[in-house]
């Protein structure tokens, strides 16, 4: 998953391959840039990055990417693979003048493994959810005739029931204003 089933843009090539450098670690792809239901134009990057150092690694973000320390929220997630309960960060982060549109998920190195396991079981499904998925988000990106909820909504039915997966369970919490 270090590299992807669709084709990026340059820019965004460049962007990720500055980005792994300046962080000097892997970054794995997953979401529907590994998948047929990937929409250049409009879908988002997700990626997935590990580390020993999870506040180190935010700092560094925060100054490659230029952005406040409020913007990273912190979340959990079980997993359905085995249930294991993970913590993580993610930010995302638009440069909407490029077309880059990126969600990074930051987690320990420790939970790797199981992580990687959940994303492979959501990159190949079967034919009628992708076309599905490309149906809803071709009404949402191309034609802005349905809402993001209503999106949203079906994208999370059609990643469970028809891939017969349990829907995640998944929390991101909101950063105090201080």
């Amino acid at each position: 998953m270090e590299t992807t089933k669709n084709e990026m843009s340059e820019y965004n090539k460049i962007f990720f391959e500055k980005l792994k450098n300046y962080l000097d670690t892997k970054i794995y792809f997953f979401g529907s840039v590994q998948r047929p239901d990937y929409f250049p134009i409009a879908s988002d990057i997700d990626v997935a990055i590990f580390t020993h150092n999870i506040k180190s690694t935010i700092l560094k973000l925060q100054h490659f990417l230029h952005v406040e320390p409020d913007m990273f929220k912190k979340f959990v997630w079980r997993l359905n693979y085995d249930n294991t309960l993970v913590e993580g960060y993610k930010i995302m982060y638009k440069e909407p003048e490029n077309n880059c549109i990126v969600e990074i998920s930051i987690y320990d190195e420790k939970y790797k493994k199981n992580i990687l396991i959940e994303h492979n079981g959501k990159k190949d499904l079967p034919f009628y959810a992708t076309w599905c998925l490309i149906i809803i988000k071709y009404l949402f990106y191309t034609l802005n005739i349905i809402p993001p909820e209503l999106y949203t909504f079906f994208k999370k039915k059609i990643l469970s029931i028809m891939i017969q997966k349990k829907e995640d369970d998944y929390v991101v919490f909101k950063n105090k204003k201080t």
